[in-house]
């Protein structure tokens, strides 16, 4: 039967609740079992796909074309499982089904009501998610803080499956921050305890405790926060800070999380795969020298917009033994070619991240012009494929004011332009290109020389498309088309002819990196910048 751990945050948000939940699929993985995570966030939209990436950062996009929390993003890269829509829940999606039953007369005429027709609908995703997946155990983290209005429905419902479930198949964590006092600098559990008594109030016990803390918590505290709390003192886990945060997973094994874990759930080892994440770890905290790398945004006041991106460089960057200097550079501030060069001309390579809306498209194409003419690896994702079009049209092919109809709709040189899919299309919610699509890569690219395969499944989400009716202008330019979506004929991935590295892509490779696995075009990316450096 499937096991089933709730991660809740207690005090205040953002003290790693998602990190130290991947950390626990990553430390079960490690145990053999096979793991499937969720995020409930209580937000009344259905989705982030509709939101400011100022809002809640990057919109991670599972490979079945679910919009999603960024902390699916940490999920799939610590515990190397590819996510569905079954781990994205939101109130909205929540209250939507339930609203439609109700409209189509499933309920037989009763008053609906949260309890229990909401909770009820938070349940049967929990359970879902087991039995689609056969997993052993489901972790379902619960967005917000304990107390929050918007999140007692889903206090509820997971208190409800306790009391549905045998006492060995559920465990809760509870996740707190223990501040110091400035000055004194002392450590203060009581913001611990009230949480704790929060919880209690709602009908949930925490089994396992995790805290967060400037400082390492002694003894003294660890045996506070068991006594007040009511839970066993080897069952306080400390979240230590750590330099790369693949380290948790070893500091949480260390402390016997896995052990304590597996103890409550009667579960029995299958195999003991820990020596892998502990060499992969060992082996990234052993790099050195740097590497400059400019992300060209537009988001980048919240670095967390980029954050598979920019986790993506990291990791390239750990696994070839150099440390990748990320660069946010807005791309407003390129506003002529003398201010591109001022602040790229040290980079070791530059790259342009997806986006939306015109504003700083302009810098892009100017960091885009930059790159390729001073041999400066140069990887183009999404609007950054797009971006490179418009450059390469512009002063390559002599189509002076080639655009994109999505930034310019009266351009006489579309190079972009709507997919003819979306012609009509008014609903901005769910209604992109999104998930996986198929795309052939040609003989003698470089793009299927870094993947080693002919056919590739990559992560998309996006509305305007190179126009095909441009294939020929361009490719007489030295524009080389090299990756093709056959079934729809789209054109997917880009390169030129350049000593150093200029490739780009319509998708989203950044959603299918790992640390353990580094996604080639990122390895290749790097690997270019790290030769250009030692140049």
């Amino acid at each position: 039967m499937t096991k089933y751990i709730f991660v809740t945050g207690g005090v205040v948000s953002g003290i790693g609740k998602g990190i130290s939940a991947a950390s626990i699929g990553r430390l079960l993985k490690n145990r053999g079992f096979k793991v499937f995570m969720q995020k409930f966030d209580p937000y009344l939209n259905v989705d982030p796909g509709t939101m400011s990436p100022y809002q809640h950062g990057e919109v991670f996009v599972t490979a079945d074309g679910a919009e999603t929390d960024l902390d699916l993003g940490h999920y799939e890269r610590f515990t190397n499982e590819e996510l569905t829509k079954s781990a994205s829940i939101t109130t909205g999606k929540i209250y939507s089904r339930v609203i439609q039953k109700e409209r189509r007369g499933d309920y037989d005429g009763a008053t609906v009501q949260v309890i229990p027709h909401i909770t009820d609908e938070i349940k049967k995703a929990v359970y879902k998610a087991g039995t689609e997946t056969d997993a052993d155990v489901v972790i379902t983290e619960i967005g917000g803080t304990v107390g929050d209005i918007e999140g007692l429905p889903f206090i509820e419902a997971i208190r409800q499956i306790h009391s549905e479930s045998a006492v060995d198949d559920v465990l809760y964590v509870h996740t707190v921050l223990i501040p110091s006092i400035p000055g004194s600098d002392e450590l203060k559990t009581k913001p611990t305890q009230h949480s704790f008594k929060q919880l209690m109030s709602q009908g949930i016990k925490a089994d396992i405790i995790i805290t967060r803390s400037d400082g390492a918590i002694d003894e003294s505290i660890r045996n506070k926060i068991s006594l007040f709390c009511d839970v066993p003192k080897e069952n306080v886990i400390e979240s230590r800070h750590v330099d790369l945060i693949y380290e948790l997973p070893n500091v949480f094994r260390d402390q016997k999380l896995d052990e304590i874990i597996m103890d409550h759930l009667k579960l029995e080892t299958k195999e003991n795969k820990s020596d892998a994440w502990v060499s992969m770890v060992e082996h990234f905290k052993k790099a050195e020298g740097p590497v400059d790398v400019a992300i060209v945004g537009k988001y980048i006041q919240l670095h967390d917009a980029y954050l598979s991106v920019s986790q993506a460089l990291l990791d390239a960057g750990y696994e070839l033994g150099r440390l990748v200097n990320i660069h946010y550079v807005d791309a407003e501030e390129l506003t002529d070619d003398e201010k591109a060069e001022e602040i790229l001309k040290k980079m070791d390579g530059i790259l342009v991240p997806g986006g939306f809306g015109e504003r700083g498209v302009e810098g892009m194409v100017r960091a885009s012009k930059f790159a390729r003419e001073h041999e400066i690896p140069y990887f183009g994702i999404c609007l950054g494929m797009q971006i490179a079009v418009i450059d390469i049209a512009r002063n390559l092919a002599g189509l002076r004011d080639a655009h994109s109809t999505e930034f310019e709709v009266n351009t006489p040189y579309p190079v972009i332009d709507l997919m003819e899919s979306q012609i009509g299309i008014e609903s901005l919610g769910g209604t992109q290109r999104l998930g996986n699509y198929p795309c052939h890569l040609e003989e003698g690219s470089k793009a299927r020389e870094l993947y080693g395969e002919e056919h590739i499944l990559e992560r998309h989400r996006h509305r305007y498309e190179f126009n095909n009716e441009y294939r020929g202008k361009l490719r007489e330019a030295g524009l080389k088309i090299v990756g093709i979506n056959d079934d729809l004929d789209l054109v997917e991935v880009i390169e030129l002819d350049t000593p150093g590295y200029f490739v780009a892509c319509q998708f989203h490779p950044e959603f299918k990196s790992r640390p353990n696995h580094i996604h080639p075009l990122f390895h290749g990316f790097i690997e270019a910048a790290m030769e250009r450096r030692d140049r």
